[in-house]
């Protein structure tokens, strides 16, 4: 750029920019760095969906970069290695520590030092050529970054360098220190294996662990999160939102979750206890039975998480009675059941037709005003919304999904959402009327996430109200993005035994999307024109038992939901999904069920995946990705600068 072509705010902007490189030699040392960056390979990005509170399960599918690493080993060393001593390396690198302690038992000290710790080294290595030395030596603890550059970025020396080499591994070994530096490697090949991790959704319910699952991804060194309905019914929790507070202690309740809620989060649900005893003494609540998928509880403890089940589902159907009178635009009167049971023949009509119903004792339902809560329901409702509110755990975990995430993402020129995009029946983006102005496909979503974001963080102010009928909606609204159906049908499901009114009719969407030509048009809305774009979602397990298959439309759109949650497993006859976008192209990865982290330690059984290769390209380099566009602009920010200072627009500290 000449130096009459610089504007005032260009040259303003330049002036800022020259604090970061004072001098002419800084400005061109990073030109040189950044040009040759653009060089490297394109890094990996794992996508995964729906994890659904299995923490263990999501751990070691990081841990292992979904099979990829123990694939890396046996191309790299099945000539010096046994498929036994493959699997026990792999088994150092996913759980160093644990798997150390067990091998000295064993009195394996010497192989793990001088067998496996070269191979898990010269691993490191190879993972290593995708990045710069300084990129890797940030990732390493500071106080081993000097040891590691030495051993890492070795390659063929002289004898002196070898043996300097051989002795800083003796005196790791003779100083206590050596584990410690396994650790240091091990992690080193996790994060280098896995660059970026997309969580396209549902990161709660059904499975023991969400909490765990967010302790984990508020550590991984790249992440982003794409809000799952789960997802956004707890944070509409976590916003004080009685409606959504009441059904995230049912689901927990319903799988036997209790202790996330109690011992992960801090809350207190005693005053619901006390309730549930006293309302449901002599009732064994068996419809209420929680779903353990196997897991043992004892007697006394279903008994009364049973109650509590009860208790809360009925508060909860109240509200949603209430919610649909106040809110008529919404079209959720399907959901005002309550008012349609016949107490007397013990019936509830839905749809003009009688069904019988599993269990008619609601001493706390009258039937002249059905959704009216009861004071000890106030009250007990009350506590819980004060003790989610005061939950510090639960809430810098909602800050954390709301500075990470988002109702979808474009990344790389694909696009990434949990649910859906609403269709009307005629397969047009469905049109939503919010408080007279009209939204549909991407400002759909934009206008969500606002609202939800408000919610959330002006909880005070006067729309307090409608945030907390946005987030309800967003749960299980008929065209929220994150549900997309007429219906949850949960009130049908505890009651009846006819399937018929338990259906929830997909919206068009979903029926629709195996359509190359309307992926096509979805991707347009967000301006996402390049024959590579992909859509990337969840939140519908894929059935691969019965023959469905996660890549449809001629390959621009992938489900990658396959069952991490136990209790879709045997609809899916898999254990979940990974999508992998590397250099070379993409591949899809399908796992079976994960055991438990003590077999995978002890017996070194890994998760069994297999991979088969969906898409594969001509190779991609940083320049081709969105980090090579900023990349690129940052490039053309240097040569400006450098062209003022050369020209003495900007003064130069080192001229």
């Amino acid at each position: 750029m000449e130096n009459n072509e610089f504007t005032l705010e260009r040259l303003k902007y330049l002036k800022l920019f020259a604090n970061k490189y004072p001098g002419i030699q800084e400005a061109k040392s990073c030109l040189v760095k950044k040009l040759a960056y653009l060089h490297l390979p394109k890094k990996t990005e794992y996508f995964l969906t729906d994890i659904h509170g299995e923490h263990e399960a999501f751990s070691h599918v990081i841990k292992n970069a979904s099979g990829q690493l123990k694939i890396k080993l046996r191309e790299l060393f099945s000539e010096v290695l046994t498929e036994e001593e493959i699997k026990k390396t792999a088994t150092l690198i996913y759980y160093p520590l644990r798997k150390i302690k067990m091998m000295k038992d064993d009195n394996e000290e010497d192989l793990i030092y001088y067998k496996y710790l070269p191979v898990i080294i010269s691993l490191a290595k190879n993972l290593a050529d995708k990045y710069t030395n300084e990129n890797i030596i940030q990732k390493i603890a500071p106080h081993f970054r000097e040891i590691a550059a030495e051993i890492i970025f070795s390659g063929d020396y002289d004898d002196d360098k070898n043996y300097y080499i051989k002795n800083l591994y003796e005196e790791m070994i003779k100083n206590e220190i050596i584990d410690d530096f396994i650790v240091q490697v091990s992690e080193l090949i996790q994060i280098l294996s896995v660059d970026h991790l997309h969580i396209v959704g549902d990161i709660f319910d059904r499975g023991p662990g969400p909490h765990i699952v967010l302790d984990q991804l508020m550590k991984f060194h790249s992440v982003d999160i794409q809000f799952g309905n789960h997802d956004i019914l707890w944070m509409g929790a976590a916003a004080g939102s009685p409606i959504c507070i009441t059904n995230v202690v049912r689901v927990s309740a319903r799988y036997g979750n209790l202790d996330i809620l109690e011992d992960g989060y801090g809350i207190n649900l005693m005053p619901l206890a006390q309730l549930a005893t006293e309302y449901y003494a002599n009732d064994p609540c068996s419809v209420f039975m929680p779903k353990t998928e196997g897991e043992f509880l004892k007697e006394r403890d279903i008994n009364i998480i049973s109650k509590m089940h009860k208790a809360i589902s009925i508060i909860q159907f109240k509200l949603e009675g209430q919610f649909a009178d106040k809110n008529p635009e919404y079209s959720m009167e399907n959901r005002k059941l309550l008012e349609k049971i016949n107490f007397e023949k013990g019936t509830v009509l839905i749809n003009d037709l009688d069904y019988k119903m599993k269990d008619i004792n609601f001493p706390s339902i009258n039937p002249e005003n059905p959704y009216e809560l009861t004071e000890y329901e106030k009250d007990v409702l009350e506590k819980l919304v004060k003790a989610f509110l005061n939950s510090e755990i639960l809430q810098r975990h909602t800050r954390y999904l709301f500075s990470n995430g988002s109702f979808y993402k474009i990344h790389n020129g694909n696009l990434l959402f949990h649910g859906c995009i609403p269709l009307d029946e005629k397969g047009e983006l469905a049109e939503i009327e919010f408080k007279g102005k009209k939204y549909k496909g991407k400002s759909l979503m934009d206008f969500f996430e606002k609202k939800a974001r408000e919610f959330y963080f002006s909880r005070e102010e006067s729309e307090n109200n409608f945030g907390t009928d946005i987030m309800w909606y967003l749960w299980q609204g008929s065209l929220s993005p994150l549900f997309g159906k007429d219906k949850m049908a949960t009130f049908e499901r505890y009651f009846l035994d006819d399937k018929d009114p338990q259906k929830e009719e997909k919206n068009c969407y979903y029926r629709l999307n195996e359509s190359e030509e309307l992926c096509r048009k979805l991707l347009e809305e967000f301006e996402l024109f390049s024959e590579e774009s992909k859509i990337i979602t969840g939140h519908v397990p894929v059935k691969a038992k019965k023959g469905e298959e996660p890549v449809k439309a001629g390959g621009k759109l992938f489900v990658i939901d396959g069952g991490f949650a136990k209790a879709y497993q045997k609809e899916t006859g898999l254990a979940g999904y990974t999508l992998v976008s590397n250099s070379y192209g993409l591949q899809l990865i399908e796992h079976q069920p994960f055991e438990s982290v003590e077999k995978a330690i002890k017996n070194e059984e890994d998760i069994i995946s297999v991979t088969r290769i969906v898409e594969k390209a001509e190779r991609k380099y940083i320049r081709d990705t969105d980090e090579g566009k900023r990349i690129k602009e940052e490039i053309e920010d240097l040569r400006d600068l450098i062209n003022a200072y050369k020209k003495g627009i900007i003064n130069s500290n080192h001229n």
